[in-house]
């Protein structure tokens, strides 16, 4: 016995779609932070971190951090170590470093590397490849947290970003800054708008 065909005004009805038995699942994004500080840096990302999850879904996206206190240079090196090691797949790796450290040749040789590596892994690897991204602070770190309050045209010696740093903390009640704190990514999270816009302009 034939079937009679199906009615042209019925095939885009939702009844006549094929079903879907499976749910089609999102493959987590895997992510690796590596910083030159061992305290400051991962602190403030695992912060970061955990904004992610709570906005988007604990399990969608990963981001491993390793506080490796080395120089630059040796950065990539360990950051690759870590992704030959890491049992996922991790596509995006950060290097978070302070410009000021370090002579220029190490400071600018490293973003080349990245790119050198970056250039390597899409022609060995052209369906599954890791991206190396250069991420610094000019000149550290306390300088993105002070942008969170005011923009910065002078330039100042590092050792005065602290002195400011308790003053605007303190405003807010949220005491001293210290090198260390956890919650340092919580303390700066309602200001970042601001800090993004004078990061642009500084």
């Amino acid at each position: 016995m034939s079937r009679k065909p199906v009615k042209k005004s019925n095939q885009s009805k939702s009844w006549m779609k094929p079903r879907r038995d499976k749910k089609i699942l999102a493959r987590p994004e895997y992510h690796l932070i590596v910083s030159e500080g061992t305290k400051t840096e991962p602190n403030y990302f695992k912060g970061l971190v955990k904004e992610i999850n709570q906005s988007h879904g604990k399990g969608r996206i990963h981001i491993k951090i390793e506080g490796e206190g080395r120089n630059i240079l040796s950065l990539l090196e360990r950051a690759s170590e870590h992704v030959r090691k890491d049992n996922n797949p991790i596509r995006h790796v950060w290097l978070v470093y302070d410009k000021d450290d370090f002579p220029p040749d190490d400071f600018d040789n490293t973003a080349s590397k990245c790119e050198t590596n970056n250039t390597k892994n899409r022609i060995n690897n052209p369906d599954e490849f890791v991206t190396y991204h250069a991420l610094w602070s000019n000149q550290c770190i306390e300088l993105w947290f002070l942008l969170h309050f005011a923009y910065l045209q002078s330039d100042l010696h590092r050792d005065e970003y602290k002195p400011m740093l308790d003053k605007y903390l303190n405003d807010l009640e949220h005491g001293e800054y210290k090198k260390n704190r956890e919650d340092i990514y919580d303390a700066l999270r309602p200001h970042l708008k601001v800090a993004i816009r004078n990061a642009k302009s500084l």
